[in-house]
């Protein structure tokens, strides 16, 4: 069984996981509360790229205003325009799709734009000219000059104006709502105890320009955490709070770092993707021949608790160039030659059972636990791998404020495609990686948790079934190559 393989890896990095795997003591309200001011904690990338930070305040009575800076540079210092949303927020059910998740309706009243330069007013004016219909073609006459400070309607529920298209705007995110909470251990020696951390996670934005506007998300964006309640330390925290759309944040600009991908990275959080896929991962990168192993581990819940399924990948990797799209960013190309699956729950045991003969490892011979080999079926059919496969990313390298390094991998086509052509290279990021250990040793054999669960009545641990509506959708899942 894969989790009686020898294990020889970081203790840093068994112990990250093993905290994921654990829930991290993190609480979630179902219905969430969200009364207050909600701030990014950093520079954030969307996909374009668009570089923006965001500073989000509900009120008590469904009321929220919210303020999107958007900046021509990947440090948030250089503002070009500033959006200022105000609406109505109505909480209803628990997703059906999204664990964890609340699903909200949305009512904009009114969207204004304040522009911080002459560039960036002609550039936006120029969009929604070309773009829009009857009633904004006339937004901005040409040869307007900038008049700093001044607010422009974008959006008017009143006059039925809407002219946000243009800039790819919609507020779908708030269409799916998590809170979760935890304890931070105070960092100074001398003192003991935790701080309380609240992180609200928003719904995520479509990777194709042409579908954000009808997209109703599934998984979620980068959180942003509570004024009140934030990790610390958090330099940017304090500037976005303080910002308003006459005074955008100004972050300080990032020294860009090497790419520095030996080593072993791993998970800061459990990991939502878009179609509902609960996972965190593990990579070890041999910078001395190019080549890199990565593990998938698969959930059914949020916490990332419930296993279904473990993915082992392997392959090489070119050398990175820098990104001419996205500033700040690395492009490499990887190749991914061979995989190993281990199913962790009966209802995947049962799909791969009953996959197509030879279209994913040996013909009806899947049972929980133990891992198999498909690379010699080219891959498996029911899990959306295909071997070999070569995918087209974009990687950067960070230092977060305690000064660990981070490391983002290009986020994924939000259709459960693969970046298999370069004009399909992300340009966005999914969630950082955070590195456990340097230069890797030798690694021997298999990597895996041993995954806690239920004792049945002989002592063991039992594997939780799903219910039916989740064995629905795991049947239809992708696999990304995360």
């Amino acid at each position: 069984a894969a989790a009686d393989s020898p294990l020889r890896w970081e203790p840093r990095c068994r112990q990250q996981l093993r905290h994921l795997q654990d829930g991290a003591r993190i609480a979630a309200r179902l219905p969430p509360r969200l009364e207050g001011r909600w701030v990014s904690t950093g520079c954030e990338v969307r996909p374009g790229p668009e570089f923006l930070t965001r500073s989000y305040l509900f009120y008590a009575n469904r009321l929220f205003k919210a303020y999107q800076f958007y900046y021509w540079d990947p440090s948030c210092s250089d503002p070009s325009y500033s959006l200022v949303i105000k609406g109505k927020l109505r909480l209803r059910q628990a997703s059906w799709i999204t664990r964890g998740a609340t699903e909200a309706d949305y009512h904009l009243h009114k969207v204004g734009i304040v522009f911080h330069s002459q560039k960036a007013m002609r550039e936006v004016a120029s969009w929604i000219n070309q773009t829009s219909g009857e009633g904004c073609s006339g937004f901005l006459p040409p040869g307007r000059t900038w008049a700093p400070g001044a607010l422009y309607e974008l959006l008017s529920a009143k006059t039925e104006r809407d002219c946000t298209a243009a800039l790819g705007f919609a507020m779908h995110e708030l269409s799916l709502v998590r809170v979760e909470q935890h304890y931070q251990p105070l960092l100074q020696p001398q003192q003991s105890g935790s701080r309380l951390v609240e992180e609200l996670y928003l719904g995520d934005i479509h990777t194709e320009w042409v579908e954000r506007l009808h997209y109703r998300p599934t998984g979620y964006q980068r959180p942003m955490q509570s004024a009140m309640h934030h990790v610390h330390p958090c330099p940017a925290c304090g500037i976005i709070y303080r910002a308003d759309e006459h005074h955008p944040p100004i972050l300080p600009v990032r020294a860009q770092l090497p790419m520095q991908l030996s080593g072993s990275w791993v998970s800061t959080h459990c990991e939502v993707r878009p179609a509902v896929l609960f996972l965190t991962r593990y990579f070890i990168f041999h910078g001395n021949n190019h080549t890199w192993e990565g593990y998938y581990y698969h959930y059914s819940d949020p916490l990332c608790k419930q296993p279904t399924f473990t993915i082992y990948a392997s392959g090489h990797y070119t050398q990175g160039i820098p990104s001419s799209k996205v500033r700040g960013g690395t492009e490499l190309v990887f190749k991914v030659t061979q995989a190993r699956v281990t199913p962790m729950d009966q209802v995947t045991v049962m799909m791969l059972n009953s996959s197509e003969p030879g279209s994913c490892g040996l013909t009806s011979s899947w049972s929980a636990g133990v891992e198999q080999d498909i690379t010699p079926t080219n891959g498996c059919l029911a899990l959306g791998i295909k071997l070999p496969h070569t995918e087209y990313e974009l990687f950067k390298t960070e230092q977060d404020s305690r000064e660990r390094s981070l490391l983002y991998i290009g986020e994924r086509p939000t259709d459960g495609s693969s970046p298999d052509s370069p004009d399909k290279r992300p340009t966005s990021y999914q969630a950082p990686l955070m590195q456990c250990a340097g230069v890797p040793e030798e690694f021997s054999n298999y990597l895996s948790l041993k995954y806690l669960g239920k004792k049945d009545t002989n002592g063991n641990e039992a594997l939780k079934p799903l219910s039916v509506a989740l064995l629905l959708f795991t049947a239809l899942l992708f696999v990304r190559w995360d």
